[in-house]
């Protein structure tokens, strides 16, 4: 067996280091083929957290490429009890393959009212992935949608790891402020982009954003309603759906109504494998309610299984619990 190390990500504050040492073991399983099931054991080295586990043999190409992509981890290592005379640990650099399509600032320099944690929608984007059929499937083959997509962290995430984006936005100022944060960004960083501004009859309008060189990697920022998200990001066929609840309506009443009335929509736009990824503030509204709530209101199968059932966190003293639950598409 290889002994292998991965360096949880390294946090300024003790808010978001306790978030990423609570959910890096179960990315950093659900990344891993199906067929290797290691233990993961926390490891403290220096002061520095880690995560151990073993594997049959080294890393292949997609095995590394899916380290890479982690969110909640950002290095990784062989690790020797002893070399010769020389007693461990010592660790040797495992090279990952993956590598950002765009600036990773892109996501991080985003700044507004409410955003969320750009590490945990990264980590929101990758157990979509690693759930779906498409687990495999490199990110610049697939379509990431957000059928809330509020100030945008979701689509300039999925931008950085290299995915085309869409995305629905009721309020129209977040809509034209995240397009005009795009095209601003992109046009300081000299990266080309062609913008086209649409109307979609019935339904609303939407910015379509044609970014680098052919083929382009395509961006949608559509302001409207979500349950008129069929005709709103038509033309893309996105792979996944990730989405942070908006927690300012998470009471039942406002919540209840709005997963009713778009879960059937959102859905329909899947492919048969592909999966969603939500979070929400679930100390207002138990797991065990929005499983029923999501499994009645689509077609959509929940995955309840570990780790999926020990997703939930604490973020800080307004939310003091927010949940994750994936659904796929069979």
């Amino acid at each position: 067996m290889i002994h292998l190390i991965a360096q949880i990500a390294p946090q300024r504050s003790t808010q978001y280091a306790d978030l990423a040492t609570t959910l890096a073991p179960h990315e950093l399983r659900l990344s891993l083929p199906d067929e290797v099931a290691p233990e993961i054991r926390p490891l403290t080295l220096a002061g520095q957290a880690y995560l151990q586990f073993d594997l049959p043999h080294m890393p292949d190409r997609k095995q590394r490429y899916q380290l890479g992509t982690l969110a909640m981890s950002n290095a990784f290592f062989r690790c020797y009890e002893k070399l010769g005379t020389v007693e461990g640990p010592l660790l040797q650099p495992v090279e990952t393959s993956f590598r950002p399509k765009l600036p990773p600032d892109l996501a991080m320099s985003r700044r507004y009212r409410g955003k969320t944690n750009e590490m945990f929608t990264h980590f929101l984007c990758n157990i979509a992935r690693f759930s779906s059929r498409f687990k495999e499937t490199s990110w610049e083959e697939l379509t990431v949608f957000d059928p809330l997509s509020g100030g945008g962290t979701t689509l300039l995430t999925a931008l950085v790891l290299g995915a085309n984006a869409a995305g629905v936005e009721q309020n129209d100022k977040d809509v034209e402020s995240t397009s005009a944060f795009l095209q601003q960004y992109l046009r300081e960083a000299r990266i080309g982009c062609q913008v086209r501004k649409e109307r979609v009859t019935g339904a609303g309008r939407r910015w379509a954003f044609e970014i680098g060189r052919r083929p382009h990697q395509r961006c949608l920022i559509a302001h409207g309603d979500t349950a008129k998200a069929v005709a709103l990001i038509s033309g893309f066929k996105p792979h996944l759906i990730v989405a942070d609840l908006p927690y300012g309506i998470q009471h039942h009443g406002p919540l209840e109504n709005l997963l009713t009335e778009a879960l059937p929509v959102w859905a329909s736009l899947l492919p048969k494998g592909g999966a969603m990824a939500l979070a929400w503030a679930s100390a207002r509204f138990p797991r065990e309610e929005m499983i029923a709530l999501v499994e009645a209101a689509s077609p959509l199968v929940v995955r309840n299984e570990p780790p999926y059932d020990a997703l939930a966190h604490r973020v800080d003293r307004v939310i003091k619990q927010r949940d994750v639950l994936v659904a796929c598409k069979a």
